[in-house]
This record gives structure tokens, sequence and C-alpha cells, in this order.
């Protein structure tokens, strides 16, 4: 696995970055350069089969979307804890880093975790015109691609290319009503021991993140606390899925800074 570490002094609090689903660890820099500079270590880090986790070539990669939180999230928190001995140890979880970061095997060890549209992928709960765009990619675009390349070519629609199995699996939770809370196949019941205070977002502008979406998925967690963010009233014109973590939204950083130390001091 690639990533970068962000260090900000022996025994600093921790945050771990959850990215999104083809988003590289790079897209974060900012906010993980911003957070050291407030005074805490950061790792960003990409899922396998991602920018710098990735082979050259995708086609027969062995990897299924689940693996990013059954094993890569668990191996970001193994990591943190085995070698940089936090003072406290953080999510923020972007879209699927927040999704999954519920089947971590070791939930006790996060003191508290903020999500940014961390939503069920079900594309009827996307709003506007991402509902029927969102079914025709998950039922048409990405099966029929995926299949005739071998992995999904996201390079040339502005992602990060998935690997066969990890494309097809992400598709087929979209299609599901319960998305990831309806595959049997993995352990759910981490979500309900995930005790630690989580702050779940979602953005007013944000059609593939509505709230109902949002809501669907993090109301898995049993400590949750739902925030929606109205862009205007930070001084911007838009955020959407991804302007949280741009430039330009350091006073929504510093709010997620100050809300994950006050929670874990609860």
């Amino acid at each position: 696995m690639g990533g970068t570490l962000y260090t900000a002094g022996a025994q600093a609090p921790f945050v771990i970055v959850n990215g999104a689903t083809g988003v590289p660890h790079s897209f974060y820099r900012r906010f993980a350069a911003h957070s050291q500079q407030a005074g805490f270590s950061v790792l960003t880090f990409d899922y396998r089969g991602v920018g710098a986790s990735a082979p050259k070539d995708l086609r027969g990669f062995s990897a299924q979307v689940s693996d990013w939180g059954l094993m890569d999230m668990q191996a970001a928190v193994n990591f943190v804890e085995s070698t940089c001995t936090p003072d406290a140890l953080y999510i923020v979880g972007h879209s699927a880093g927040g999704q999954q970061a519920g089947m971590i095997r070791s939930p006790d060890k996060i003191a508290a975790m903020v999500t940014m549209s961390s939503q069920s992928g079900y594309w009827r709960l996307q709003g506007g015109w991402e509902k029927p765009k969102v079914w025709f990619f998950v039922t048409v675009f990405i099966p029929m691609l995926t299949r005739l390349f071998g992995y999904f070519p996201w390079r040339y629609f502005g992602g990060e290319d998935l690997p066969y199995h990890v494309a097809l699996g992400w598709a087929a939770w979209c299609r599901s009503p319960g998305y990831l809370l309806d595959d049997a196949r993995l352990p759910l019941h981490r979500f309900r021991e995930f005790g630690s205070p989580v702050l779940a977002c979602s953005i007013d502008d944000d059609n593939w993140g509505t709230r109902a979406a949002v809501e669907a998925m993090m109301s898995a967690y049993p400590n949750v606390e739902f925030r929606h963010l109205i862009p205007s009233e930070y001084g911007l014109t838009r955020l959407g899925h991804m302007g949280f973590f741009r430039k330009g939204s350091e006073a929504l950083w510093d709010e997620t800074l100050r809300w994950l130390q006050q929670a874990h001091r609860r």
C-alpha cells in the first residue's frame, strides 16, 4: 500500500484519511498539510488497486471492494498504532472511507470519526439527475466496460482505474436498496460495535450524497450525529461531493478538527 505520512511530533493526535472510491490519496494533501500545521499527524493512503497501491496492469489483479475496509483500512489503523504511538487516533472518511470504516476489527482504537458524504450508493437515494445517471452507470456502463477491459477504466472519466471485482462489487452494492448493508458476506455486526462518536456530514449541493443517502448508510453506526452543510454558510458558492477537501474549505477543516477533539473529551 502506498501513502503519505504527515508528522506533527511524537504522540500528537493522529488522523487517518480514508479516501473515496477512485480518488488518489494525493487529492487529500491540502487537508492533511493544514491538519499537520494545526498539530495533527496525518496518514493518507491508497486502497489496493488504486493509485500508488496499484500494479502497472490491473488485468487479473485480485481485489474485492470489501478488501478496502476489511484489510486496507485495518492495515492503516494497525500501522499507526504500532509505529506512531498517537495521543488519540481519529478517522476522517470521505464517501467510501466512512462507509466501510465500520468493518475494521478494532473500533475501540478509534477515538472519533467525521465522515463527508459517506452515503448509501443505492441509485434511488441520489438526487436530481444523479438518480438516472447512477442507475445507468451501475447497471450498464460499469459492468459492460469492466468486462470488456478486464478492469474499469475510470481514468477516461476523471477517476482512478478500478480492479475488476472492485468495480463489479461496487456496482452491485449500488443496485441494492441497502447498499453494502445488504451484503450478507460481510461482518456487518462490526458496525454495531463501533461505539466511538461519529459526525456524519451531508452536503446541500451534493446530489451523489444526499441527506437521505447519508442517513441511510450512517445510521448503521450506533453513536452518530448528523450535520447538513450548506456552502453559503461558509462563504462558499459550492462544495458538491469533492469540495470539502479542496482549497477554500479551511474553515470547514478547522471545524472538523475541533469536533474530533471535543468528541474525544466528552
